[in-house]
């Protein structure tokens, strides 16, 4: 325990040195160049983005891409390679103690003690993170009303579902009061109900003035957010808002095909034959289909040729999930994998 407590007073800052002036920015987040290299392999190449103050910034990409590598320099846990990142106005190399006072870090591992109760948890975290037992006493109210644990603080963390705990370690990184918020797919793992509570906190949160910064693999998730920035290989390939990414991003008619008995492995494989196709994936029960075209009864006919006869398409709205695999497509032509 004494092992874990140092290393969180690390991250959190330690002893609290009198901070410097820092920079009037409306932004949060700001980034130039921010590059991360170990070694030969570049993990992050060059990105530049900025998060307002007050915004749900979604960072979305694919396993390996870069996430979490960006979201430890701009914690201070690892230093750039090049460029540079400020955070809440303070430079990510000459300030990170007075960034880690002021930001929350939630992750999908739930950094909570199982062996602790809900009560106990909460002082943990309160007292790395320095927060005065008058204060502190404010803040353990609001957490457990704010996690509907009123009543469940002597439980052990252990005997809590994963949506329990989730809303519990949301409280525990927000105890301090930051004025930034990591989450670094914080979702993973809980199911659809808890994950849209989950999402109605951190609108609370936003409300506030609480900067967000999440990464999830739940494209869905990704309309809550007021901007997102898609990262693959290293390097940001899109941004802007769910709106702007999907009718900016997304220039071409896209069908939903259900296969309507059809075998849907042999459908995809003759969709992605098709010349008139530029994409064509899994999405649910279904397949989507990209095209070349907007005439559904077009397709209609040649699936019919190719002896899919009962195969259906109807036009739809991109969603964020088809900018997605329409983004991560086109970067892995553009490789030549």
């Amino acid at each position: 325990m004494a092992l874990w407590a140092d290393r969180m007073r690390a991250i959190a800052g330690g002893s609290r040195p009198a901070d410097e002036p820092r920079a009037i920015s409306d932004f949060a987040i700001e980034t130039h160049a921010l590059t991360k290299r170990f070694g030969d392999f570049t993990a992050v190449d060059g990105i530049d983005f900025a998060v307002a103050r007050g915004e749900i910034f979604g960072f979305l990409g694919p396993n390996g891409s870069g996430k979490t590598t960006t979201i430890r320099m701009l914690t201070g846990t690892i230093m750039p390679t090049d460029g540079t990142a400020d955070v809440l106005g303070y430079d990510v190399r000459r300030d990170p103690e007075a960034i880690r006072r002021r930001i929350g870090y939630m992750s999908q591992k739930f950094a909570l003690f199982e062996d602790l109760t809900v009560d106990e948890n909460l002082r943990f975290y309160a007292g790395v993170y320095d927060v005065e037992p008058e204060r502190f006493a404010e803040r353990r109210r609001y957490v457990l009303e704010m996690a509907d644990l009123v009543g469940r603080e002597h439980e052990l963390t252990a005997n809590l579902s994963v949506g329990w705990k989730q809303r519990l370690a949301l409280g525990a990184a927000t105890i301090h009061e930051p004025e930034l918020l990591f989450l670094d797919e914080p979702t993973s793992g809980v199911d659809p109900v808890a994950r849209r509570h989950f999402w109605d906190l951190l609108y609370d949160l936003a409300e506030q003035g609480v900067t967000l910064f999440v990464t999830t693999h739940y494209m869905d998730e990704a309309t809550h957010c007021h901007r997102l920035a898609f990262i693959y290989a290293g390097r940001l390939i899109a941004e802007g808002t769910p709106f702007e990414i999907r009718t900016q991003v997304m220039t071409q008619q896209i069908f939903e095909v259900r296969p309507d008995g059809a075998d849907v492995d042999a459908l995809l494989e003759a969709l992605e034959r098709d010349p008139d196709i530029v994409e064509a994936y899994l999405s649910g029960a279904t397949l989507h289909a990209v095209a070349a075209e907007d005439d559904a009864r077009a397709l209609e006919r040649r699936m019919a040729d190719a002896g899919f006869a009962t195969a259906r398409a109807v036009g739809i709205e991109p969603t964020i999930e088809d900018v997605f695999v329409h983004l991560v497509t086109r970067e892995k032509e553009a490789a030549g994998d």
